[in-house]
């Protein structure tokens, strides 16, 4: 018998088939749609959204008008969620609303979130004097309340509404916009920090070291591969940002610095529903408890993120 015979029949290396791999982003969603909590809150809030923006163009009665002779009147097959003192229907005034409360999370959130992956992006990497001086700045920004910072820069910034007065051609109100820019100014400095504390840990690992040694220039190396690497602590806190910043509008609204009537937000509604609680309860329940319900799911989707991007889970 050959020697050949009795070797065992072995598959050449190319044959065999190499098992496919999953990627970061894939496990991450895998773990994610096992979060039961955070899968619901998503698709509440998507359906939430796609209500605001699409509801109002189905049903037949405005926001704006009014029907003094109806006045306040309590929810029924007509008006779902009841009417306010002047007869306006409260479920599409929730609606329209609720695009103004999101649109100005959402334009807020990002403004915050390009300066603070910027200035932390640039302080981490760069490092020394420059790091220093800039986190200083931060700091003094952090020693100052918030909310009155916010005021002072409406306040500040209303004399040039004349100037933007155009602005209303095109439907886009100047405090509205004013409200984008004043929260998201001031929203940016955790997010800094953060961005900070990722880029320093990333600062001298092999590829960083690899761009240097090919000559890139710091800003590709900062916006190509340290910024892409760190999204995964970014998209969590910024999931958590978004109802910060929808409790900072409806408080400003609540104060009457935010959105003005005839145009409406969670803030402003709850603000006029608490004036009249005791008399007409269920204009301060609806508006209120969907505010509620939005940051509940708000934090329990941000929660969900948390656990799915965790690097050391991924490692599991």
């Amino acid at each position: 018998m050959s020697v050949a015979a009795e070797l065992p029949n072995l598959t050449p290396p190319d044959a065999i088939e190499a098992e496919p791999g999953s990627s970061l982003w894939l496990d991450a969603w895998h773990r994610l749609a096992k979060n039961r909590l955070a899968l619901i809150s998503a698709i509440l809030l998507i359906l939430l959204a796609g209500a605001c923006f699409i509801g109002p163009l189905v049903v037949t009665n405005t926001y704006y008008e009014q029907n003094l002779a109806l006045g306040a009147t309590p929810p029924s097959a007509r008006h779902w969620l009841g009417t306010d003192k002047l007869g306006r229907d409260q479920f599409v005034r929730i609606l329209i609303g609720g695009r103004v409360s999101i649109m100005v999370a959402l334009c807020a959130t990002f403004v915050s979130l390009t300066i603070g992956v910027t200035w932390g992006a640039i302080a981490g990497f760069v490092g020394g004097k420059l790091d220093a001086v800039m986190m200083r700045i931060v700091d003094i920004l952090y020693s100052l309340p918030f909310t009155i910072f916010v005021i002072l820069l409406m306040v500040l910034f209303k004399d040039f509404e004349a100037r933007f007065r155009w602005l209303e051609d095109y439907g886009i109100p100047f405090n509205l916009l004013l409200l984008f820019g004043a929260i998201g100014v001031v929203e940016w400095l955790t997010m800094a920090r953060i961005v900070r504390g990722q880029v320093m840990s990333l600062r001298k690992q092999e590829f960083i070291e690899a761009a240097h040694a090919l000559g890139l220039r710091r800003r590709r190396i900062i916006f190509r591969h340290m910024i892409p690497n760190i999204l995964g602590p970014v998209i969590v806190y910024t999931t958590l940002t978004i109802p910060a910043v929808m409790l900072l509008e409806a408080f400003l609204s609540f104060l009457g610095l935010g959105v003005q009537p005839p145009m409406s937000s969670w803030g402003l509604l709850i603000k006029e529903g608490a004036e009249v609680m005791e008399e007409y309860p269920w204009l301060l329940l609806f508006p209120g408890g969907t505010l509620g319900l939005t940051l509940f799911a708000l934090n329990f989707l941000g929660d969900g993120l948390r656990d799915a991007l965790d690097v050391r889970a991924s490692k599991d």
